[in-house]
């Protein structure tokens, strides 16, 4: 019988095959690093939250969310303490105004306070109000003035009826022109019974005189920077990646 010879590979081919592995984990580390990387950089975005929306009637709330305290303010978000809550409420109806009568939570009590120069927080027909999401100053004038918004066609006898834009009766059927962020209104959560956190939501409901009451599910704004919670199973901070993948 005759005798079978081993194969082997030409010393060149070895060669290639050693220089081909050393490619490969070369290339899984690589990728290993910049997972860790990744990581890292996640760390330090900031997270994205929107304001939730509802809607009742002709009425829709849009960007609904209580806002981050900032340095400086009266507002802590802490129990005890006080809080805002910032949106934009759209009048939809074409021809019925409403108003915001109240507002309610568990989170502690609401304070509404209207915008400058009116008495209630009314929606003419088609009209947006803001709700500011920073404290808005008043005129000592302005927050104890009790007339009724329709005073305003009162006002001085050389300006036309028709040119008063915050007269309700007169803007029915007609959109409101004047800018909601110039004019806004201003929501405190008073007396807070609990700390209010970001990422968490808290019920509230607000109550219409003609289109009803909604409740919506409110988140918290998550502020300007998220911080990294360290744990013993938390990678290094430092050994960022800076380099593109």
């Amino acid at each position: 019988m005759t005798a079978l010879k081993a194969v082997t590979a030409p010393k060149g081919a070895r060669r290639r095959m050693v220089t081909v592995a050393a490619l490969a984990a070369g290339a899984a580390i690589a990728l290993s690093g910049c997972g860790a990387g990744q990581i890292a950089q996640t760390a330090e975005q900031v997270a994205a939250v929107n304001g939730n929306h509802a809607d009742v009637g002709r009425i829709a709330l849009r960007n609904v969310h209580i806002v981050y305290p900032s340095e400086g303010t009266a507002y802590n978000n802490a129990k005890g303490g006080k809080a805002l809550i910032a949106l934009s409420i759209i009048n939809n109806g074409e021809s019925v105004p409403d108003e915001l009568t109240s507002i309610t939570t568990d989170l502690g009590t609401v304070k509404i306070t209207p915008a400058s120069g009116k008495s209630v927080v009314e929606l003419a027909p088609q009209q947006t109000v803001v709700a500011a999401s920073q404290p808005v100053k008043r005129e000592a004038a302005s927050t104890t003035t009790s007339a009724a918004p329709t005073t305003s066609a009162g006002a001085p006898t050389s300006a036309p009826r028709s040119a008063a834009p915050t007269t309700t009766a007169e803007s029915h059927g007609s959109p409101a022109t004047e800018d909601p962020e110039a004019n806004p209104i201003l929501i405190e959560i008073t007396g807070l019974t609990k700390d209010i956190a970001p990422g968490l939501t808290y019920n509230v409901s607000f109550n219409f005189k003609q289109n009803g009451t909604v409740q919506v599910q409110v988140p918290v704004d998550a502020g300007q920077h998220t911080e990294r919670h360290e744990s013993d199973k938390s990678g290094p901070a430092e050994a960022e990646h800076t380099g593109g993948h």
